[in-house]
């Protein structure tokens, strides 16, 4: 179990434990999206939390989704990821409320960072989408690589059908460091 602390039970009625708890969920995620300079997926941000048994999904679903209604998290969908961010809102929101996180939830959510903060870039990272072009007939597939908000590679290729488009989208997301290294040393 971790270090979560449980909610005062006090005189208080049940929505209004309820509402403290959902409160605390939420400046948790905003915490977390706060420590790292990259967008985060739902999925790592589920992972974590999760993990830690702060709350069950159904829950994190609902406080995230009702920290995007509020503008106070980003959240954009590439494929079958959606990644978020924190707004200046989120942020501004996150200061005011900051002394509401348990030290201990704040210390758990920093160890993470520290151990896994490259695997977690690197799945962000990498990004691999296609559309279809009716004017054209075909697909075109959208391939990035991203360092700090910087485009490394940025390439498109159009192919016929959706199956290649999708094909060529799950290699870059397994080969883009192979590819990349490849590029640079036949061009430089």
């Amino acid at each position: 179990m971790s270090a979560f602390p449980r909610v005062p039970r006090g005189r208080k009625k049940t929505g209004e434990l309820l509402e403290d708890t959902l409160t605390l969920y939420k400046l948790i995620v905003l915490y977390m999206l706060s420590r790292v300079t990259f967008p985060m997926t739902n999925a790592q941000v589920s992972d974590f939390i999760l993990e830690k048994e702060y709350t069950d999904y159904l829950t994190l679903q609902q406080v995230i989704s009702e920290l995007t209604n509020a503008k106070l998290v980003s959240s954009k969908t590439i494929r079958n990821r959606t990644q978020l961010a924190i707004t200046p809102e989120g942020r501004e929101t996150l200061d005011f409320f900051q002394s509401r996180i348990h030290y201990a939830i704040k210390e758990e959510i920093n160890a993470y960072f520290r151990e896994n903060e490259f695997t977690l870039r690197n799945e962000v990272a990498v990004l691999g989408d296609y559309s279809y072009q009716a004017s054209l007939g075909e697909y075109e597939t959208h391939l990035v690589v991203r360092e700090k908000g910087v485009s490394l590679v940025d390439v498109k290729i159009p192919v016929p059908t959706e199956e290649m488009a999708e094909k060529i989208c799950d290699n870059w997301q397994k080969k883009s460091q192979q590819i990349y290294k490849y590029l640079t040393e036949q061009l430089f």
